[in-house]
């Protein structure tokens, strides 16, 4: 008589935020792998459910709590069941109060990820709630196991935390100050990714261009990126986020010259008003961001420059939000990220008299959008008729019979075609312009 085999113990992760927790959320992935766990895509079959969360919004914030109500349903009927909870809300005391009332097993931050198959071991142990957040950062952990998504693009972080303190922003306090990775370490990892048959990387850090400082290495940004553009098999580097005060005119010239380097710069303005930028503690002017951008444009054929934008900063007048529509209009940006300004509770902003109106922050939000998505749409239909490089991704979401594909600039182009062309780089010729994507067709070779 066969015997059935008994199948292993599940896991299932809920991701929230932004690059960093997706690459996060890689590292649990491969600890829970390590402990013997595998992977589902079905919360209701897992053992562990984690999830990796988001606090630069209050919104974020709600739809977190809305699914830990929803995976509460689960633990009434599987009592065995752990949930976890870690990333950036766990770092803030009042989340941590709310998840003792809320039936969490387990609590990690941001700083002790390592610690998370310990944690969940005493949890099971002693059938208690384990409570474990560091207040401070610790050294980089480096050769922690990671399972990585499916595909032909990975992301490496090459630094964690922020020094910088917007008056807005919670980064500095829920990932610590800066740290950056040796260079040896990532570039190891990058070779490693290479000889997985990965051709693009994408750099990360809350600001990338700090990378280095701290270390005992003389290297820099840009000389990290030369490096990493060196890595054989490795066709594309990319980058995000670049602070506009810290952007070196070394690093325009390593991005210019460098055919591996694509020519996208996310580089956020924020607000278009010195008064607002002055209050947001940026550091910089719109003129010099003007500069800076002109600098991009002029040095970086074709490169494509995107943004964040925030609108109902607190003190904002009818004239600080013109400044940044103006602003829009000037630098023309390619794409752009647009938000609400949020609450954030420890932040110096959240103590700011002036306050605005939600209803006014949803009317600006909405002229901002209108005047920005036409800019967008202008310029992808200035493509058409153009041959672009692209990277092919993998099938359109939207669409199964289509491929999705990526040009240098970060654009989307739709094309038709077999599988057989994914994870190549290819030759398209856009036949049409949209908003958010191009259309393409696959040119003859």
């Amino acid at each position: 008589m066969n015997q059935q085999l008994e199948m292993p113990p599940a896991y299932y992760i809920i991701t929230y935020g932004c690059q960093m927790n997706v690459r996060d959320s890689e590292i649990m992935s491969g600890l829970m792998e390590a402990m013997g766990y595998c992977a589902t895509d079905k919360p209701e079959d897992a053992s562990v459910i984690m999830f990796n969360t988001c606090s630069v919004r209050h919104s974020a914030e709600n739809k977190v709590y809305g699914k830990l109500g929803e995976i509460g349903v689960l633990k009434r009927h599987n009592p065995e069941l752990i949930i976890a909870f870690g990333g950036c809300m766990a770092q803030l005391p009042e989340v941590q109060a709310r998840l003792k009332r809320m039936g969490v097993d387990v609590v990690f931050g941001t700083h002790n990820l390592h610690e998370l198959p310990y944690l969940i071991e005493q949890a099971k142990q002693t059938h208690k709630p384990v409570f474990q957040v560091w207040d401070k950062e610790g050294e980089v952990e480096e050769s922690l196991p990671s399972v990585r998504q499916a595909g032909i693009s990975a992301f490496v972080n090459i630094m964690y935390g922020c020094n910088n303190f917007c008056s807005y922003c919670i980064v500095p306090y829920t990932r610590g100050r800066e740290r950056s990775r040796r260079s040896s370490d990532i570039l190891k990892e990058v070779r490693e990714l290479a000889g997985q048959g990965y051709r693009e990387v994408t750099l990360l850090g809350q600001n990338v261009n700090s990378y280095g400082k701290g270390l005992d290495e003389k290297t820099d940004f840009a000389d990290l990126l030369e490096m990493t553009a060196s890595v054989e098999g490795i066709d594309r580097v990319r980058f995000t986020t670049s602070h506009p005060k810290d952007m070196s005119n070394k690093l325009i010239e390593t991005i210019a010259d460098n055919p591996v380097i694509c020519e996208h710069i996310h580089v956020p303005l924020q607000s278009g008003s010195n008064r607002i930028l002055q209050r947001m503690n940026r550091g910089y002017t719109r003129e010099h961001y003007l500069e800076l951008t002109s600098q991009m444009r002029e040095r970086i054929p074709g490169v494509a420059i995107t943004s964040d934008l925030i609108v109902g900063f607190p003190g904002e007048q009818e004239e600080d939000f013109a400044d940044t529509l103006d602003m829009v209009t000037k630098v023309r940006f390619d794409a752009a990220f647009t938000f609400m300004y949020s609450v954030r509770r420890g932040t110096r902003a959240a103590e700011f008299t002036e306050q605005i109106a939600l209803e006014t922050k949803k009317e600006r939000l909405s002229e901002l959008n209108l005047v920005q998505y036409r800019i967008a749409k202008e310029i992808n239909q200035s493509l058409e008729g153009q041959v672009e490089e692209v990277l092919v991704e993998g099938p359109s979401k939207t669409d199964k019979s289509k491929l999705t594909s990526r040009t240098r600039t970060n654009r989307i182009v739709i094309i038709s075609g077999s599988n057989d062309l994914i994870g190549r780089i290819i030759p398209v010729r856009i036949t049409q312009g949209k908003t958010f994507s191009l259309f393409g067709e696959v040119m003859n070779e």
